[in-house]
């Protein structure tokens, strides 16, 4: 009923962590998502903060889900937004887009909270060139049982479809789990992956490893159990049948596509973001994020 369970590699970056399940040499993709980072929890020290500079993407749509703290989020298209729990951002960079992730003033006055998930889903063929564009998403479903509650972040579960915009069949939720707490995982997606978050909880009945990334059985219809209470996520979608490749922070089913955006980055032809123009990340000679042959 466990297809593969995938152990993120963990980037401690001074005050918090990172831990990235995919893209990894044992999976690049599930459904749609193709890199999935989980941060924190962490509480930083008063006057510090998330800064992450601007940024090129192409061919890929960005998804930022928190469960605590705040983020602002600044892009090429003009667009200012302070992500919140319960809120999806999902930024679509398409042809390309730069933006930068930053901690608000009052956040770092107070001393920031950082824990939340930021994943990247690839454009479906016939679509990695789309128009850039940027949502936040803050009426979604939510489905309750007794001390079982989900909140569908993209796509249709239990019943109840996400506003937010999807362009391949894709499924996100967070589910959190009280003690006693059950929910069924629905089987309908080409591929289904948990990741247990906090707490403790059970997937067919097998036990959940904090963090990791537990790819499911296709086709297999299965329950999340809590014995003590637990939160977890749950993602997947429709199975490409053309290859991804990422570099750094692109992706497309094209290498010399991302080539091209390397050369673009290098030489300064991404639009600026309006509000955080003295700063950026430059290209790095080799990338930490990259698919495996």
């Amino acid at each position: 009923m466990i297809e593969q369970a995938i152990t993120p590699v963990t980037h401690d970056l001074g005050q918090f962590e990172v831990r990235r399940a995919i893209p990894s040499r044992e999976r690049s993709m599930v459904g749609p998502f193709i890199f999935v980072d989980q941060f924190g929890p962490a509480q930083l020290d008063i006057g510090a903060g998330m800064d992450v500079r601007p940024h090129p993407h192409i061919n890929l749509a960005t998804v930022t889900w928190l469960f605590e703290g705040a983020i602002d989020h600044r892009d090429s298209l003009g667009t200012f937004a302070t992500i919140r729990p319960g809120q999806v951002n999902l930024m679509t960079a398409g042809s390309g887009i730069v933006h930068s992730e930053r901690s608000p003033q009052d956040e770092r006055e107070r001393g920031a909270r950082l824990y939340g998930m930021q994943t990247w889903l690839a454009l479906p063929d016939g679509q990695e060139e789309i128009a850039p564009a940027f949502e936040a998403q803050t009426d979604l479903p939510v489905v309750e049982d007794g001390p079982a509650r989900a909140i569908v972040v993209m796509g249709e579960l239990w019943g109840r479809r996400a506003p937010t915009t999807t362009h391949a069949g894709t499924i996100y939720a967070e589910i959190a789990l009280a003690p006693g707490g059950t929910i069924p995982v629905e089987a309908e997606a080409d591929e289904r992956a948990v990741m247990l978050v906090d707490g403790e909880a059970s997937v067919g009945g097998q036990p959940l490893t904090l963090f990791e990334l537990t790819v499911l059985a296709p086709g297999a219809a299965m329950t999340l159990a809590s014995e003590r209470g637990g939160r977890v996520m749950l993602l997947g979608g429709e199975a490409f049948a053309t290859r991804r490749h990422v570099w750094w922070n692109f992706v497309s089913s094209d290498r010399e596509r991302i080539d091209q955006a390397k050369r673009d980055w290098k030489d300064g032809r991404f639009p600026a973001v309006p509000g955080d123009e003295d700063e950026f990340i430059p290209l790095p000679e080799k990338a930490t994020t990259v698919s495996y042959p």
